[in-house]
């Protein structure tokens, strides 16, 4: 698009705050997030995000990170691997999983996806194997990149760029990242209840508009992807206090 207002920062967007200061911008009057891991890496087998295809194990959204997934996979200690499969992909068991990886890491090192689908081996019997790579797929991927201390930071940097009356819409794909932003906007934290004033009043930098939003069964049959979509709008409070 050749159009002077569009700015494309190629960083990711815990650094808002300070891409903004530099482009000497104070106050925005809308921000929208998408969380969503692009389609093309998806489909470039290279990258290591695909189930369905051979390629290294890498899943770096930034090729210039140092962590990748084969790091996170031939170093991680056993215990803290578990602890990846099952906060992030929910994998019940999860133990076991990390104890096999570790066990087939220490004759050889695991290099590609489908390598490491060899070890899950054990795990894999054709019903709902999809399912258990994608989980086991995504816990890798976000511990790789960080995801969700990604969005705790860019979500906590928000209330003080908009303007009041400012709107923030997030789009999320899976509970993990829509839970954040549902607890965000609730209790203006991530943990714990929101403050509240000397007259009991709730304190919290956003309000919720609307309800969720979720993509239609048109939308879905015109892109699968965006099956697990959801879309969550909130405002600023129109005053700075």
């Amino acid at each position: 698009m050749n159009d002077e207002r569009l700015i494309l920062i190629p960083e990711n967007f815990r650094y808002i705050a300070r891409f903004l200061r530099f482009y000497q911008v104070k106050k925005v009057d809308g921000i929208l997030a998408d969380f969503g891991v692009s389609s093309h890496q998806f489909d470039e087998a290279s990258r290591g995000f695909s189930t369905r295809s051979e390629g290294v194990l890498d899943m770096r959204m930034n090729q210039r990170s140092e962590r990748s997934a084969r790091e996170v996979v031939n170093t991680y200690s056993e215990e803290d691997l578990a602890s990846v499969l099952y906060q992030y992909g929910d994998l019940r068991n999860s133990r076991k999983i990390a104890r096999v990886i570790v066990q087939r890491r220490a004759a050889q090192p695991i290099a590609t996806t489908e390598e490491l689908k060899a070890v899950l081996a054990p795990f894999l019997n054709g019903f709902k194997d999809q399912k258990f790579l994608a989980q086991l797929y995504q816990a890798i991927r976000i511990e790789v990149n960080q995801e969700l201390q990604v969005i705790k930071e860019f979500l906590l940097q928000v209330p003080e760029l908009l303007t009041p009356g400012g709107r923030l819409s997030v789009l999320s794909y899976h509970s993990l990242e829509d839970r954040l932003v549902k607890r965000f906007v609730q209790h203006g934290k991530f943990e714990g209840e929101a403050e509240k004033d000397l007259y009991g009043r709730v304190q919290v930098p956003l309000k919720k508009v609307g309800k969720l939003i979720v993509p239609t069964a048109e939308e879905i049959a015109q892109n699968n992807r965006a099956r697990s979509a959801k879309l969550r709008i909130a405002e600023r409070h129109g005053n700075e206090n």
